[in-house]
């Protein structure tokens, strides 16, 4: 499996797969191509489908500025290896001096067809299922964030320490920020509203939901916004895993030192997930990404309150579990709706299934490498337009007000 650089990804929402990808190739390929005078892209499958709502077209012309940029949606129902899809060529005179076909993974990662891959690093970790980990683990006597710096070396906490900064900083601009979020769905930011709105007699109980969904929306509204986040997994997951964090280490007192080792374990998570299912919801629906955020924030939960390897296993396969079958139908092809809202779900999700983890683990039957291939199969099942086309569910039905 390849290093947690490669899962955690700073950069500018709204989203990894179809903003960050595109202006990855976008980049890669204007420096391979420097006397081209303008350039053509072709995007296809929910690239093309959802685009305009995840801002493709924008961060493209703004990648291949100053020189311009014909950008062509592609509606048809052509055959594709991968739902996001897109094709570049570099016009001189108007006639192609150079093409790529390539696809975005999701998480930020693009895959060039006919290349020997130099978006795909080498990898650092030799196992790759739970099953293999654990075992490792447990002859070694080692935890999982101790798995992680074995293979990643000591530099990989410089790393984690910048992306929990970033984590941090994204749920502190959300918390500050308010006014509607661009899109046409007149959106109104929440977290701000979320996080200030006290009550004398409020329990604990509600106390933490309130808490924990302010910071999950501040970040997913950041997201929304074009700022700057962490893919953890991707962006329209962003906000799951640091709001159960922050308030982890608010209630608690847990150190830094602490909250990167649970940032390293929910890594070993989103990584298996990513290497033997998918973390797109193009290819696998939302499932994918909120599935995937939330067993990687229930993990992290786990090893932050020193939890045994079974019980880590247990609580990211039961958060895993009960999102699939999740479909992706964002309203407008904006992560918006219903995105912002299933990460303050998810993010509770993943304390529900911490607790869940602290009581049954050793009654569970069903293992975190089985519920992995389980949505990957699941995903792969679903009907097209509930992966992230646009076409179906919400936003087939959403109306709204006026309209």
């Amino acid at each position: 499996m390849e290093s947690l650089k490669e899962l955690y990804r700073i950069g500018k929402g709204p989203s990894s797969s179809h903003t960050m990808g595109p202006e990855r190739a976008a980049k890669r390929f204007k420096e391979k191509n420097l006397h081209a005078d303008s350039f053509l892209v072709t995007l296809y499958g929910s690239l093309a489908k959802t685009g305009p709502g995840h801002l493709t077209d924008v961060i493209l012309e703004k990648t291949f500025a100053p020189r311009p940029v014909e950008i062509r949606f592609d509606l048809s129902d052509k055959p594709l290896s991968h739902p996001n899809t897109m094709e570049l060529s570099a016009m001189q005179n108007g006639e192609v001096v150079d093409f790529q076909r390539v696809i975005s993974v999701g998480g930020g990662k693009i895959l060039t067809e006919g290349e020997a891959a130099p978006d795909t690093p080498a990898d650092v970790y030799p196992l790759s299922s739970f099953a293999e980990i654990k075992a490792y683990c447990t002859e070694h006597r080692i935890r999982l964030w101790e798995y992680v710096a074995a293979c990643e070396g000591d530099s990989i906490w410089l790393y984690l320490a910048e992306v929990w900064k970033c984590m941090k900083d994204a749920i502190q601009r959300g918390l500050e920020t308010e006014g509607t979020l661009k899109g046409g769905l007149d959106v109104q930011r929440k977290a701000k509203m979320l996080y200030r709105q006290k009550h004398i007699d409020e329990s604990a109980e509600t106390r933490e939901n309130r808490l924990v969904c302010s910071y999950a929306y501040a970040v997913s509204e950041e997201n929304a916004a074009g700022g700057t986040i962490v893919t953890a997994p991707t962006c329209g997951s962003c906000g799951v895993l640091p709001s159960v964090l922050r308030y982890m280490q608010e209630r608690r007192g847990f150190s830094d030192t602490e909250i990167l080792h649970a940032l390293a374990a929910a890594g070993v998570i989103g990584n298996l997930i990513k290497t033997n299912a998918s973390i797109s919801g193009a290819e696998c629906g939302c499932q994918a990404e909120i599935g995937s955020a939330c067993s990687m924030a229930a993990a992290a939960l786990a090893e932050l309150h020193g939890m045994e390897l079974d019980q880590i296993e247990y609580a990211a396969e039961v958060a895993m579990e009960h999102h699939l079958g999740l479909t992706c139908d964002p309203v407008r092809g904006l992560v918006q709706i219903p995105c912002i809202e299933r990460n303050a779900v998810a993010a509770m999700r993943a304390i529900n299934a911490l607790s869940l983890a602290n009581f049954l683990t050793y009654t569970r039957k069903i293992s975190f490498d089985v519920v992995v291939n389980t949505m990957y199969e699941t995903g792969r099942d679903l009907f097209s337009k509930y992966r992230e086309t646009g076409e179906g569910g919400l936003a087939k039905y959403y109306t709204a007000k006026g309209e």
